[in-house]
């Protein structure tokens, strides 16, 4: 295991900047994930760690070691790539030994080294099958298997579910975390999917437009954004966002705490009038759409609570104190932001 940093690391083609001055460490044996919009440049960090793009400016270091100008042979790295790379006239045994058999090891210690990383991944059934007789979850793991018998200090991650059906990725996400969780191995981890970010990750790191806005656990990232960029990107629906005609900023809450008023809230509530323009029933919960004043607002329910879904009506609905946060008008920087989560 090691810890991976990187060090005011930038990368411009063509003088634009796809990786502008980053800073950002994992800790040792964590799953970190790189989580941003497509083009945001979370691809070319993780190629940069890798070995397989060079930085403009900066440094990388892995296990203490500064790396930046090192062939990835020579990082302890291993990644996994969103098309998994397998060979196809190959069999599954001499895909997962291609990297010992390209390092000279003995026949015996392939032979080894392929039969405990088929184990930990449950595929030792298939060693004799080609490629192209497994599912994509199969092949998903031996590409895993692959990268874990070069036995490396970190692993590297781009995309590996994005080949799969919805079905097959949430169980291939447990999979997945289950395996890293038992290896123990430092793991950088790159989607533009908040739900394999939010279930998978240790912390997150969420990017846009090639630099970080925002390093947390997925709780503080969810409930303490450090802006607005954060606010709106995670969560399905996002965070509403109201002006607010007194002090001119913007309060933002989750959809979840947007709840209808009642007699005797009190203080610790702040009260808005919700005008509902449509429903939405998703099985087990429910979505009303609407504005606050000429701002767009969800508010989420259980699919059987008993409230008022009335198409045009307009209902006072209310939000705790404690859930609202307030961001400014023109930056979009929290303005009440507590010291975790925090942009670094």
């Amino acid at each position: 295991m090691a810890v991976v940093e990187v060090r005011e690391l930038s990368k411009r083609f063509d003088g634009v900047a796809a990786v502008d001055g980053i800073d950002l460490a994992s800790t040792d044996g964590e799953f970190l994930v790189l989580l941003g919009p497509s083009g945001c440049g979370k691809t070319t960090l993780l190629r940069m760690i890798g070995g397989l793009e060079p930085p403009t400016d900066g440094d990388i270091l892995i296990g203490g070691r500064v790396v930046t100008n090192l062939p990835p042979r020579a990082r302890q790295i291993a990644m996994v790539f969103q098309s998994y790379a397998l060979y196809p006239h190959m069999t599954v045994y001499n895909n997962i030994a291609f990297p010992l058999k390209a390092a000279k090891l003995p026949k015996a210690e392939q032979t080894r080294r392929v039969a405990w990383a088929a184990g930990i991944l449950g595929i030792e059934g298939f060693l004799d099958r080609k490629p192209r007789q497994l599912s994509g979850g199969q092949r998903q793991r031996v590409a895993l298997a692959r990268a874990l018998v070069r036995e490396p200090t970190v692993f590297l991650l781009d995309e590996p579910l994005s080949n799969l059906d919805a079905q097959r990725r949430a169980s291939a996400r447990d999979e997945l975390q289950g395996f890293q969780r038992r290896v123990g191995t430092t793991t950088i981890y790159v989607t533009h999917d908040q739900v394999e970010a939010m279930g998978m990750g240790d912390r997150i790191a969420v990017m846009e437009q090639g630099r970080i806005r925002q390093v947390g656990t997925p709780h503080e990232i969810y409930d303490e954004p450090a802006d607005t960029f954060v606010a709106t990107f995670l969560g399905s629906p996002p965070m509403n966002l109201i002006p607010d005609a007194a002090s001119g900023e913007l309060l933002g809450f989750r959809p979840e705490h947007f709840i209808p008023w009642e007699a005797g809230m009190g203080n610790d509530w702040v009260r808005f009038p919700y005008h509902v323009h449509r429903t939405e029933y998703l099985g087990a919960e429910r979505l009303l759409y609407g504005e606050v004043g000429e701002a767009k607002a969800v508010a989420r329910f259980p699919a059987n609570s008993d409230i008022n879904t009335e198409i045009g009506s307009t209902t006072d609905y209310a939000v705790r104190r404690n859930d609202l946060k307030r961001f400014h008008p023109e930056t979009g920087l929290r303005l009440d932001r507590p010291t975790n989560g925090r942009q670094p």
